[in-house]
């Protein structure tokens, strides 16, 4: 058994993880931590998340000794912010542990990215160079051999599975940057209570017009600039992203199936539909992208759905997991 440690474990995606932990026949749940000053230490996470009573009913313990934990672990899960993410990561790195980053601190290999994006200069820049960016249904061989996955967050996920196909098959004429509208739930936000993401607050509308931090990474993995519009929607979990291309002249409906048919025809967690329209509730609590799309002319629509908290966070990080260690791709997922 894998001993398994997650910090950050009182957020959403840390209770996702927890569970899925208990349920997978490899791994042992060694410890649940959050920050020292964090208000939920010392409760079981069962009280933050009460359908985890009587299955995980484990205590949040504070991050005291960082190198000690590493020392009692051989996976850890980072479901923590940025800053916290980079600052912890290589320690428990230079303690051997094979280490799964939900945040956003090591995705990106570009020169001035993270000052620019995230507000802090990288200063582990080894660290960075080595991770493995973890987009399971694309990345599997670099996963197999990587210390450091970093994991791909929503948007990311759900913009580039629907168009890394027709990147991969030249099927777009890049000219004309792929126009990316997607939309989360609040969840996507973080459980902290903020009034910009509070239910009853939410309206739908855009944010982080032209400014938003995952246009250059989509971009910078896809290989091709991109338009990226996300939105936040009044309801709780999942995103759909609706993506407006233009094809090469003379690229047919049956070259885009069998772009998506080559890429994800033996893919576990991608349900491709064909003409039929993705929708949320279709893959909410489940670990499924689905993809759809349609052709007119020379332009093409593609969507895809996900669970922003599982295919576009923890599910995903599962995934890395099952690919690093040799398990079936979706063991504890369904």
């Amino acid at each position: 058994m894998l001993k398994t440690t997650i910090i950050g474990a009182s957020g959403y995606t840390g209770a996702e993880l927890a569970l899925m932990i208990f349920k997978h026949p490899h791994l042992s749940l060694a410890g649940l931590y959050v920050s020292e000053n964090s208000l939920d230490k010392g409760k079981a996470i069962s009280e933050l998340y009460g359908s985890l009573k009587g299955i995980v009913d484990d205590v949040l313990q504070p991050l005291s000794d960082v190198t000690q934990v590493a020392k009692e672990s051989d996976v850890v899960l980072l479901a923590t912010a940025h800053e916290v993410s980079h600052d912890l990561a290589a320690t428990f790195l230079e303690n051997d542990c094979v280490v799964f980053d939900l945040s956003g601190a090591f995705r990106v290999q570009q020169e001035g990215f993270y000052s620019e994006y995230y507000g802090f200069e990288h200063k582990h820049e080894a660290w960075l160079d080595k991770a493995v960016y973890g987009l399971a249904e694309w990345n599997a061989e670099a996963i197999t051999q990587a210390q450091l996955v970093a994991v791909p967050g929503c948007y990311p996920t759900a913009s580039q599975l629907a168009l890394k196909p027709l990147v991969e098959f030249d099927l777009l004429d890049k000219n004309q940057w792929p126009v990316i509208n997607a939309t989360s739930g609040v969840t996507g936000a973080g459980r902290k209570a903020n009034l910009a993401s509070s239910f009853c607050e939410v309206s739908l509308q855009p944010y982080g017009v032209f400014t938003h931090r995952h246009q250059p990474e989509i971009a910078a993995h896809l290989g091709c600039d991109v338009i990226f519009t996300p939105h936040l929607g009044n309801f709780k979990r999942g995103i759909l992203a609706t993506i407006t291309t233009k094809l090469t002249k003379g690229v047919t409906e049956k070259e885009i199936q069998h772009a998506f048919d080559k890429s994800y025809g033996q893919a576990a967690a991608v349900r491709l539909l064909g003409n039929e329209m993705p929708k949320i509730q279709s893959v909410e609590k489940t670990p499924f992208c689905d993809i759809g799309w349609k052709v007119q002319g020379e332009h093409l629509i593609v969507v895809s759905a996900i669970d922003n908290l599982l295919k576009g966070a923890s599910s995903q990080a599962m995934q890395c997991i099952n690919i690093r260690f040799g398990f079936p791709m979706l063991t504890s997922l369904i």
